[in-house]
Order: structure tokens, then C-alpha cells, then sequence
């Protein structure tokens, strides 16, 4: 029996043999094989655009000659030119047989790939996480997923923002308005805790912006304020220190709560309180080599206008650290460690220039691993009501999010099944409020803003997460009821006639491409497109055709099996997403 994937390179084969035969041609590309748009045209076509200006003939003409010489035999049933495409029919009971046969193998081992770094999710030790580290976090796990299903070693970070004038803004209002008050008495969540404290400062500032008429936030004296701690912290100043340690360590702990919740694990972790001061000990060693130089207010500052990019500090008038020194540091440690062929950074757009200056600074330093920096961006999250905006409180928090969609998928459950246990409705609810929130922040290109909408997310009809789970649930019902009562019944696909089955064949026949797709593209929303349309292709056929009470126990087995193969796929690009799949709904 020949393996499925070798009946295209059966049918490549054919074509270059028949171009060498008639044309004298040996082609050395590869040949590529696509489905025609209409089931009537083929199975699949070949393009012969590209062969036309060398074997100087009309692409029509081409194809009509090579659907004469490529005879019918036990792959092909039949081609046909169709204008400037050659199609091909397949014999279906040869293809339904390969499909099931390589669904059912277990996975070749291939030569692993370069190793490739994924750094994302980094958030900031002020506040908790929120939709758009949710988007960033599922975007990251998603992706390094692929990559692994495609034999790449891939390295999951997360950097963490742990120090500079964000932290320093929360440490200043605890330190003014904190009485001595923790999560644990106060009944609240560590990263929740820190993040108020943070919303304070800020609105105590503003208030001061305001009430003084102050032309910019930086001179008031709250800020005036943070800046000093921060400098205290940069000198070591033990009780300063003593207070920033109270303080990551509650959010830290917060943090590593939610990303166990929503399933999201990391090989590293590295922080800017570590990684600053190596970043710092090569900006001082670029200013001895010139590449920099220090300003009259003693600032440390490098010229990136002659490479279409302006000025940028990299060491503050009194020393201070910026966002720039400790990622400088970071990618230094990141080769230094790992030595990846890739380093891919996921952040949101909004830090696209940033990155496009530390890529240029570290090309000016000479690293030699600099070009092999990649800055892959994701658009931002929106409410309904508009843009979230983490200083005024006005944000999405992923805990109260995830209680949320919880309970919202508890009440769908109950309608359902009235009488499920507390502890499986609990369980069940978790899986389908995870699948609703992940593959709504997945199903769209990275590079579209969304806004999200927890009902739409949540439905079991639609392009949900849920709606995958359901019809996943569903295939397994019915081959809970009858596929190992037809054991002894041998498998005949010729059973198999129906367009709705054909179309669930060649939908499963493309899966490894589509996954190769999305890591090509970098884009999971590729595999979520696809995993809707299969189950969209089950769903017709379902309702179209029994497969409990099929005209014969062939024909009945014979879908059995081509439900089972549905099965696997959801099963295999949910889990490559993230989401896991549910037995029962």
C-alpha cells in the first residue's frame, strides 16, 4: 500500500517523466501540486504557466498534451486539461486507505531541526496579567507548539520586567498608603494586590498634574519621587531592596498561579534586575569603543539617525537603566546560553520601533549573532466599549476574566445536562471556558486588533472553541456506541461514494501542510481556519448521511473509520493550539 503523501510524489514523478519524453525538458523545480477550487474539476491540478516559457507553448497546449500521455492506472483514475491546469482524478478507495493507514502510524522520527528561542508573555511586576498578556502568552505557547510538530528545539521565555519606574511607582504607594496591609489579609490574589497599589499612584499623580497645573507627569513630585527609589534600588539600598522583593515575590506568585491555570509553561525565566547590569557593562564598554558617546547633562546616548532612526539614551543622566539597557544584556544572555539559529521576540506592535533600535544597536556592537534577532508582533486586544488602558484600571485582568467565561460556561453546561456533578461541571467548565477564550484570540491573524467578546467566544455554534470541542464530543458519542461492536467487520473504503465524505478525505489530507502553513507564516489563526472548515465538512456529512444506521454494516464501518480520522485531527490541532479537547459536552 503506498503512504498517501507519496501518491503526489507518485503524480510528480509522472509529470516530469512525460515533460523530459515529449519536451526534452528536465524540470529541476518542484513540482507543485494544488486542489482545484470545484470538486468537479480534480481532485488535484497542476499549473503549467511556468513550463510555457520554457518549452515555449501555451500553458493550454501543455496541459492538453500531458493529460494525453498520463494513462489511467492505481493511483489515477483519470486527467483531464481544464484551459492552462492539468487535473487529476484519484481512485478514492486508494486514498481513503492511505489516509487512515498514516493517521494510525506513529510519527516518523525526522532529524530535529535549528534550535529557536520564543520569547513572550513578559509582563511587568506591577500589575496582574491581563487579556493582552493572555493574547500574547496563547499566541507564544501556540507557536512554539507548531514549531516542535514541525522538529524544530524550541526554547519557551518569559523576561520579565521586574525593575525600573513602573515598579517603583507601585513600591512608592505602598510604601505611602500600604499601612502594612497584604494579600493574604486582605483576601486577595499577590499580582492583584501589587496592581492596585500601581492604579493608586497613578491617579494620585494625575490628581497632582492637575490640581497644580503641572505641564507633564514626570514633574510632579510623586513621580520625582519614584525616580529617587529607583535610584536607591540601582545603589543597593537595603530597606529599597528589602520593599522590591516583598513585592515581586507576591506578584511572581501570582503570576505563576495564573499561567498553570491557563496552561502555559516556560523553560526559562529571566529578569531585567539580572540582566541590566550586563546590558550596562557593554553600553560603558561601547562608549570607550566610541560607539556611543555621553551627552553634556551625562546621559549615555548612541546616533542611530544615519541608519533611519533616531537618537536613543541608553544610560539616564544619573546612571539609571532603561527598558533598551537590560534587553541589550538579555540577548547576550539569551545566545551566550542557548546559541539558537533564531531568537524570536513576540510583543505587541506598539513596541515595533523599540525593537527595530535594539536590532540596530546590536549590529552596531558587532555581535555576530545580531541579524539572527526576530521581532514577530501581535495587534492589541479591544473591549467592546474600546481600548484597555492598564494605569486607569481599565483592563481585562485574565483571573477575573477566566471566573468570568467559568461560570458563563457553567450555565450552558447545566442546559445541557441538568444533572452533572459539581466536580465534572467544574472540570468541564474549565476546558470549555479555556477553549472559548484561546481559540478567539487565535483564529485571526496576529496582525488584526480584536475585540473581544466573551458570549460570541463562549457559543457552541460558530467559529468558537467550543463549537470545535462540541463536534469533537459528537464523533466520539457515536463511536462510543458502535465502532467496537464492528470489530470483525473488515474496513471497505469503496463504500465510501458520497461528495460529503470526499470532501472530509481531502480536508484531512491536508492537515501536515496546514500546519507547515501556519509556522511558515507564523500564524496559528491558519490551523483554526482549518480545524472550522473540517468540522464544518463532519457536520454536513452528518447531517446529510447516517453512520449509526447506515444502509449496510460496510458502509456503516467504512464512516466509522473516516469520523475516526476526523477525530484525530481535531484532537491533534486543538492540542497544537492549546485547547484541549472534551469527550463530553
Amino acid at each position: 500500500m503506498i503512504k498517501y503523501k507519496n501518491m503526489i510524489q507518485y503524480i510528480e514523478k509522472q509529470i516530469k517523466k512525460i515533460i523530459f519524453k515529449k519536451f526534452n525538458t528536465k524540470i529541476k523545480e518542484k513540482i507543485i501540486l494544488e486542489q482545484p477550487p470545484e470538486s468537479k474539476m480534480g481532485d488535484f491540478c497542476f499549473s503549467c504557466f511556468l513550463l510555457a516559457k520554457e518549452i515555449k507553448k501555451s500553458p493550454k497546449e501543455i496541459a492538453e498534451i500531458l493529460a494525453q500521455e498520463i494513462k489511467p492506472n492505481k493511483i489515477i483514475k483519470e486527467t483531464k486539461s481544464i484551459g492552462p491546469y492539468l487535473n487529476f482524478f484519484i481512485h478514492r478507495k486508494i486514498f481513503f486507505e492511505n489516509i487512515y493507514k498514516n493517521l494510525q502510524e506513529k510519527k516518523e522520527q525526522k532529524k530535529t531541526l535549528p534550535k529557536i528561542i520564543i520569547e513572550f508573555s513578559s509582563p511587568n511586576t506591577n500589575k496582574p496579567l491581563h487579556l493582552g498578556h493572555f493574547r500574547s502568552s496563547i499566541l507564544g505557547m501556540s507557536l512554539a507548539n507548531l514549531l516542535e510538530e514541525n522538529n524544530y528545539k524550541i526554547i519557551r521565555i518569559n523576561s520579565v520586567n521586574d525593575r525600573g519606574i513602573h515598579i517603583c511607582k507601585a513600591m512608592l504607594a505602598y510604601q505611602k498608603w500600604g499601612r502594612n496591609k497584604t494579600p493574604k489579609k486582605e483576601k486577595i490574589k499577590g499580582d492583584h494586590f501589587v496592581g492596585n497599589f500601581y492604579v493608586l499612584f497613578e491617579q494620585a499623580a494625575k490628581k497632582e498634574q492637575t490640581e497644580k497645573k503641572i505641564e507633564k507627569i514626570t514633574e510632579t513630585t510623586l513621580y520625582k519621587e519614584a525616580l529617587k527609589m529607583l535610584k536607591k534600588w540601582e545603589q543597593g539600598d537595603k530597606k529599597t531592596i528589602a520593599l522590591w522583593k516583598k513585592i515581586n515575590r507576591w506578584v511572581l506568585s501570582g503570576f505563576k498561579k495564573t499561567y498553570q491555570q491557563i496552561g502555559i509553561k516556560f523553560d526559562k525565566w529571566y529578569f531585567e534586575s539580572q540582566t541590566y547590569k550586563l546590558g550596562r557593562e557593554i553600553i560603558l564598554k561601547a562608549l570607550k569603543n566610541k560607539i556611543c558617546y555621553k551627552r553634556l547633562d551625562e546621559a549615555i546616548e548612541i546616533d542611530l539617525t544615519q541608519h533611519g532612526l533616531n537618537k536613543k539614551v541608553l544610560l539616564r543622566p544619573d546612571g539609571t537603566s532603561v527598558y533598551v539597557t537590560q534587553d541589550i544584556g538579555l540577548a547576550k544572555l539569551k545566545f551566550n546560553e542557548f546559541n539558537p539559529a533564531q531568537s524570536i521576540v513576540l510583543t505587541g506592535t506598539e513596541q515595533i520601533y523599540h525593537f527595530q533600535v535594539l536590532f540596530k544597536i546590536l549590529e552596531l556592537l558587532k555581535f555576530k549573532w545580531a541579524k539572527q534577532n526576530f521581532h514577530l508582533t501581535h495587534e492589541l486586544v479591544n473591549l467592546p466599549e474600546g481600548r484597555m488602558k492598564s494605569r486607569e484600571g481599565n483592563v481585562v485582568d485574565s483571573d477575573n476574566l477566566l471566573d468570568e467565561m467559568q461560570q458563563m460556561a457553567q450555565k450552558e453546561i447545566k442546559k445541557r445536562n441538568p444533572n452533572i456533578s459539581i466536580k465534572e461541571l467544574s472540570q468541564r467548565a474549565k476546558k470549555i471556558s479555556l477553549a472559548a477564550i484561546k481559540f478567539h484570540l487565535l483564529k485571526v491573524s496576529p496582525k488584526q486588533v480584536i475585540c473581544f467578546d466573551p458570549k460570541k467566544s463562549l457559543s457552541f455554534e460558530g467559529a468558537t472553541g467550543p463549537y470545535l470541542q462540541y463536534t469533537y464530543a459528537r464523533i466520539q458519542s457515536i463511536l462510543n456506541k458502535t465502532l467496537n461492536k464492528n470489530n470483525d467487520e473488515k474496513i471497505d473504503f469503496s463504500c465510501l461514494e458520497k461528495d460529503e465524505e470526499w470532501e472530509i478525505a481531502k480536508c484531512i489530507f491536508n492537515f501536515s501542510d496546514i500546519v507547515k502553513k501556519a509556522v511558515e507564516n507564523y500564524n496559528p489563526a491558519i490551523l483554526a481556519e482549518y480545524l472550522l472548515k473540517i468540522a464544518s465538512h463532519f457536520n454536513k456529512f452528518y447531517h446529510a448521511h447516517s453512520i449509526i444506521k447506515a444502509e449496510s454494516k460496510k458502509i456503516q464501518k467504512a464512516r466509522l473509520i473516516l469520523i475516526q480520522c476526523v477525530a484525530i485531527i481535531l484532537k491533534k490541532g486543538l492540542n497544537l493550539l492549546g485547547i484541549e479537547e472534551i469527550k463530553k459536552m
